[in-house]
């Protein structure tokens, strides 16, 4: 296919990680506005972040009394993992540092993994489509949530803390289901990290996981 037709393609995947984006994102601006922010700065935190994870992990300590500085030494924990992805993803993109760090920016984990063709190279454009509909969503979703956030109160009531793990857990069965080294990294990891969570500062299971990718270097 043509880069046209392939960045399409990427788009049409990327819609169903974006409407659940929307929603992840809209629970973002009601828990950044009650932990302080105003809705400008939710809104500017989504556009320039796009990041759910360290997103919800700066907000949880900004809720907490922390400052900016253990916020986003949280954050950076959470977001570790980008380090073995953005490794991975490296060789398929061309052109020189800052070209490729430009192009590193579209990475997020649903788009990471359907760009993965699984032998060790992935497709850029396809990653840039399926990137394009999620960073649309999640700023809208955010702009909902910060400015509708006295309507919606506690977005746990209405069952959304559990779209985010759900969501991961998708990821993972998708790697699970391609077999052979994706299968035994991912379900390392996951072993990993759940073995952690109950005993670790947040961040610290996602770091030790992304361990077991060590494993593909065995190629």
């Amino acid at each position: 296919m043509s880069r046209t037709q392939t960045f399409r393609a990427g788009v049409r995947k990327g819609v169903p990680f974006a409407v659940v984006g929307f929603v992840l994102s809209m629970s973002f601006g009601v828990l950044a506005l009650q932990a302080g922010f105003t809705p400008l700065q939710a809104i500017v935190t989504s556009a320039l972040v796009f990041a759910g994870s360290a997103q919800f992990t700066a907000v949880s300590v900004f809720a907490a009394g922390g400052g900016v500085g253990p916020a986003v030494a949280a954050a950076a924990l959470m977001h570790g993992r980008f380090l073995a992805m953005g490794v991975a993803f490296a060789p398929s993109l061309p052109g020189g540092a800052a070209r490729r760090a430009a192009q590193g920016q579209t990475v997020v984990d649903a788009s990471w993994a359907m760009a993965n063709r699984g032998d060790g190279t992935f497709d850029r454009w396809l990653l840039f489509g399926a990137t394009a509909p999620q960073y649309l969503t999640w700023v809208s979703g955010t702009v909902v949530g910060a400015l509708t956030g006295d309507l919606i109160g506690d977005p746990d009531r209405w069952g959304l803390d559990v779209i985010y793990p759900t969501f991961f857990l998708a990821l993972l069965i998708g790697e699970v289901k391609r077999g052979g080294l994706p299968m035994v990294v991912a379900l390392l990891g996951a072993v990993v990290a759940l073995a952690l969570v109950p005993v670790t500062p947040p961040g610290v299971p996602i770091l030790a996981a992304g361990v077991a990718a060590l494993l593909g270097l065995r190629r």
